[in-house]
């Protein structure tokens, strides 16, 4: 986003991730780290930073990073193929790649083609439709948002289908929409590799909806559940439908009376991430680093239950 607008949700969760990763990354031994700053946002001390000032200079910045560095963990958004690209400069470069593969940014990147493939695997998902979707006759409140929009950027609550589908089509091919569900908007954070998952937290969202936009007003970090089993098992068999996610994944649902339905995968951090250390009193970052070992998952061993951390989100941030 180099000389673009910053969007201050996005500049505070965005800010916040990395900061985390950085403290994460820096208590494992033998790890020396680089990143990327943008020039309008103050230094990162002790952190050694390659400033960004403009859009022509991110390839040629990335590739100096990536080729001074052995392993590489992309934390952009999914918006405009940023994450993927990214991800396929990695490989493209032979170095380690700490996220999820390309294919799986590819996938959940678009949350048309994640409810496509989940429902295929018969995962419950929430209705994903774009502009030239046939009449609904669902009742009830939906939300337009962007189809490869990272967050809550961009959402908006839309009182009936009528409406959304009128925004649809004010903006086609960029938007979709999804009926409101009636349940608890919860979050997993999960570790993937080799087709498998470990679920390390669920998470509560507290959602802020103002003038009809949604936004993430704050999260309760490592909540308890009485579905837990049913949640490693959803994890279990979304990591199955897309075996090319690896490393942290978040994954958004809501609980609904029937059990839990999808609405998206963040094959990325998220914000949840930022507490997550606090709740289960490990570093999840050298999770990651250790499933570079062969056989990871098999000795995969859920952390302790831990506490439960209240993080608070605010748009003022520096970032």
């Amino acid at each position: 986003m180099a000389g673009l607008p910053l969007p201050p949700g996005l500049l505070c969760e965005g800010g916040l991730m990395l900061r985390t990763l950085l403290d994460d990354l820096g208590g494992c031994p033998g790890i020396e780290l680089l990143t990327s700053r943008d020039e309008r946002l103050p230094a990162i001390p002790g952190i050694e930073s390659l400033v960004v000032r403009s859009q022509d200079e991110l390839g040629a910045l990335f590739a100096r990073g990536a080729a001074a560095a052995d392993a590489v963990w992309p934390t952009a958004p999914e918006t405009g193929g940023a994450l993927e690209h990214l991800a396929t400069e990695v490989e493209r470069r032979g170095k380690i790649l700490l996220g999820c593969r390309p294919a799986a940014v590819h996938i959940a990147a678009s949350k048309r083609r994640t409810a496509e493939v989940l429902a295929s695997a018969g995962i419950p998902v929430v209705p994903t439709l774009a502009a030239n979707a046939v009449a609904q006759d669902r009742p009830g409140r939906w939300v337009t948002k962007p189809d490869d929009g990272a967050g809550s950027e961009d959402s908006l609550v839309a009182p009936d289908w009528p409406t959304a589908l009128a925004r649809l089509r004010a903006d086609p091919g960029r938007l979709v929409a999804q009926p409101w569900l009636d349940g608890e908007p919860l979050s997993l954070s999960i570790l993937c590799a080799e087709g498998q998952a470990l679920l390390l937290s669920c998470n509560r969202q507290r959602l802020r909806i103002s003038d009809g936009s949604v936004a993430l007003a704050g999260l309760e970090v490592n909540i308890r559940v009485k579905r837990a089993d049913a949640l490693a098992t959803l994890a279990g068999r979304i990591a199955k439908a897309i075996p090319d996610l690896w490393g942290y994944v978040g994954v958004d649902f809501v609980m609904t009376d029937q059990g839990p339905v999808v609405l998206e995968i963040n094959p990325r951090l998220t914000t949840s991430y930022c507490a997550l250390g606090r709740a289960l009193g490990v570093s999840v970052a050298a999770m990651v680093l250790d499933l570079l070992e062969p056989g990871a998952p098999g000795r995969w061993r859920r952390p302790a239950d831990g506490s439960i951390v209240q993080l608070e989100l605010g748009a003022g941030a520096d970032g």
